[in-house]
């Protein structure tokens, strides 16, 4: 017969609570009680349910991933990576794209305080009230949601800077920015406030158009740079699913790249989906995927976690700027 938590229970000579806080390893239990029910445990042959112990600890280990969009490839390489290293932790990820629809992301804060799922990571284009995510193990990326939430971001400031440099050390004189503002607040806004920065302290003029759409609007604001700003001969393009469509527009119009116009994006390129070698400030998507899902996992137990993690970026050169 299979031994059970009470047979452990009577050869120890303690209560089913103590074993069971054992069993968890919680720490109301002295060192000699406990070095009893281990002994009773190790001479029954007892194995604990870990079924059952996940239930008595609240745990489903099953945490929500929300991204905009699955089929962006930025964020499908982010969802492939987040599941790989939560596995590390024995946990599943249930992905939820929860562009346009708020009430997915106040469903999944639901089912966290609910115990129907462990914690979340949240890349989001909402902003929620801060008092939703008291005691709800939830990480973000790129965006702040208050001090209950800690966030992973790329030094997005100091790459964009460092990429507008290289167009100037390479004879560019009237440089455009083309980016897609987030509905919140984000560390992605901070790459405009270092082009007009820059722009400001070089005495070249600002020439920016950062509107807030939904991803699969992005020609939207293409369409309105180039009617805007037609003689730049420089862009720095804030996000890949823009510099593609971007770069393509450019070239259809007549402009030699990168003779004419250089082009730098921010974000690495993904050569299955879209125009290879752009220069370009390369997220590093795999090492942020990661350390979100490790400070999730201490949020999760309890541990204490890093309020914002900045992970460097690398810049990329390409055949969109000059040599």
């Amino acid at each position: 017969m299979v031994p059970t938590i009470k047979d452990v229970a009577k050869r120890a000579g303690v209560g089913i609570g103590t074993v069971s806080r054992v069993i968890n390893n919680q720490k109301a239990v002295g060192d000699k009680t406990k070095s009893k029910v281990l002994s009773a445990m190790k001479e029954l042959n007892y194995l604990p349910n870990n079924m059952a112990s996940q239930l008595r600890r609240n745990r489903t280990k099953l945490i929500a991933l929300l991204v905009p969009v699955i089929s962006h490839p930025f964020f499908a390489k982010f969802a492939y990576y987040v599941e790989d290293q939560a596995d590390k932790f024995g946990y599943s990820v249930l992905l939820v794209s929860s562009q346009q629809r708020v009430e997915k992301e106040k469903e999944i804060i639901s089912r966290i305080k609910q115990r129907k799922v462990d914690g979340a990571v949240f890349v989001t284009h909402f902003m929620h009230d801060e008092s939703l995510f008291t005691d709800c193990p939830i990480v973000s990326m790129d965006r702040t949601f208050g001090e209950n939430v800690p966030y992973v971001t790329s030094d997005n400031y100091q790459a964009t800077q460092n990429a507008l440099e290289y167009m100037i050390e390479r004879g560019a004189r009237k440089i455009g920015f083309l980016g897609s503002k987030p509905l919140v607040e984000s560390e992605v806004m901070e790459r405009e406030r270092a082009y007009i920065d820059l722009m400001n302290q070089k005495g070249m003029p600002v020439c920016s158009v950062n509107q807030v759409i939904l991803h699969g609007e992005e020609e939207i604001i293409v369409n309105d740079f180039m009617q805007k700003y037609s003689d730049v001969d420089g862009v720095f393009v804030s996000g890949y699913s823009l510099s593609q469509i971007f770069y393509k527009r450019a070239v259809a119009q007549g402009k030699k790249i990168p003779n004419d116009l250089q082009i730098v994006s921010y974000d690495g390129e993904f050569a299955q989906w879209g125009v290879n070698n752009l220069t370009c400030v390369e997220q590093p998507i795999e090492q942020m995927a990661r350390e979100i899902v490790n400070q999730l996992i201490k949020k999760i137990n309890g541990e204490p976690t890093q309020m914002r993690t900045v992970i460097k970026t690398r810049f990329v050169e390409g055949l969109t700027t000059k040599k």
